[in-house]
């Protein structure tokens, strides 16, 4: 039986603002982009979340919503070297780290039972370093797969730490709405509930053949969620065949400017980590989930191995621009990714030509080395000068 844990920091970006200004202990605090530049808000903590206060939102319609809390700009260096550390922490109990995000990361740490305890007592370790090295507060949750680990991270935040022992797995998910299982939006959760299955334990007890006439492929996945079913492995960023970085919105998004932003912040993001790996793919790939649950992907290959933010972003944009369905924008989730590490086949003239990928390559290196030296905000690429003063647009974040 495997151990496995999901991590998940708690307001991630908000708790290091908290931290990293005492005086503002116990106020509400939110970090995203400026109102007049349609950015959107990318974290905010759980005082500003009293205030119906989400990630995703519009700064304009967050700062409406709650005009006396401290606003930052994202410090998007500063919470990446945090979130370096938090890996170093997590690598001292098992090789076998899969991040996610910044924020949250699984870890299996079947291996690691006879030197370091139970799965409780590894999780109960991390999350004491972490808030003793970083003065920052982790949910956790443990359990015998990705799914169930994943909810019980999120049952008891914020500082939670839920176990989901393998003999308790039908008594932990039978009370819960059918809309914790990954995949179920809210058009989903109405034709559930026409049919009256609002729980986890009456998903259940639907025959598999009804919920793939209902959902196609995806029912048969859905009904192995709802047993407790997930044989995904835990997968180190090295060994991946592809780096990537989603996100869901708390309320489906329908303004294209804003998935822009969310796409810009969830590129950094994938660039970086590719970077940090010495990858470079080929392949970019968007995935938009819709509010009724349909889900698409769109890629784009790219005449030579990337791992350039500027490429991708573009490439991305370009997908998001053009490539969607002729369909009303209702988005419940969005996605960026790279692939392609090993393969040499040439699927598509490179939207980039050699002299400008190359100096794109340098502006990242240099932007790495002056950020890593200096922070973040001592480079700026001019585009975005403007807009990131004093605040930056940015992409929500998980948690």
């Amino acid at each position: 039986m495997r151990t496995i844990l999901h991590v998940d920091m708690d307001a991630f970006y908000a708790s290091i603002e908290e931290r990293d200004h005492p005086e503002l202990k116990g106020q509400p605090i939110i970090v995203g982009g400026r109102a007049d530049h349609r950015g959107v808000v990318s974290a905010a903590n759980y005082k500003a979340r009293e205030f119906g206060v989400h990630s995703a939102m519009p700064m304009k319609t967050a700062r409406q919503l709650c005009p006396q809390a401290h606003y930052f700009a994202v410090r998007m260096h500063d919470y990446a070297e945090v979130s370096r550390s938090i890996q170093q922490i997590f690598r001292k109990y098992t090789p076998l780290v899969e991040p996610l995000s910044l924020d949250e990361a699984f870890l299996d740490v079947t291996g690691s039972r006879l030197l370091f305890g139970t799965g409780k007592e590894i999780a109960t370790t991390i999350k004491s370093e972490i808030k003793e090295s970083l003065n920052l507060i982790a949910s956790v949750g443990v359990a015998p797969n990705k799914f169930l680990a994943k909810i019980a991270s999120d049952a008891d935040k914020p500082d939670g730490l839920v176990i989901v022992e393998s003999d308790k797995i039908h008594d932990f998910l039978d009370p819960l709405p059918i809309s914790r299982v990954w995949g179920i939006g809210k058009v989903a959760t109405r034709r559930f509930s026409k049919l009256g299955i609002n729980t986890i334990s009456q998903l259940r007890a639907l025959d598999p053949g009804l919920l793939t006439e209902l959902f196609g492929e995806q029912g048969q996945h859905l009904w192995e969620l709802s047993q407790g079913i997930d044989e995904r492995p835990v997968v180190p960023e090295r060994q991946a065949k592809s780096i990537s970085r989603e996100t869901t919105f708390s309320l489906d998004v329908t303004d294209l400017e804003i998935l822009k932003s969310v796409l810009i912040e969830l590129v950094e993001d994938v660039a970086r980590r590719l970077r940090k790996n010495e990858l470079r793919g080929r392949t970019i790939q968007l995935k938009i989930r819709y509010d009724d649950f349909s889900t698409f992907t769109r890629a784009l290959t790219v005449n030579q191995p990337t791992n350039i933010t500027r490429e991708i972003e573009e490439a991305a944009i370009l997908l998001l621009e053009q490539r969607l369905p002729e369909r009303p924008l209702t988005i419940r989730l969005i996605g960026v990714g790279v692939t392609g590490f090993d393969t040499g086949t040439r699927q598509q003239r490179s939207l980039f030509d050699e002299e400008d990928q190359q100096k794109h390559s340098r502006l990242d290196q240099v932007k790495d080395q002056i950020a890593n030296r200096f922070g973040t905000e001592s480079i700026k690429r001019a585009n975005r000068i403007e807009a990131d003063e004093p605040d930056e647009p940015t992409a929500s974040e998980s948690d």
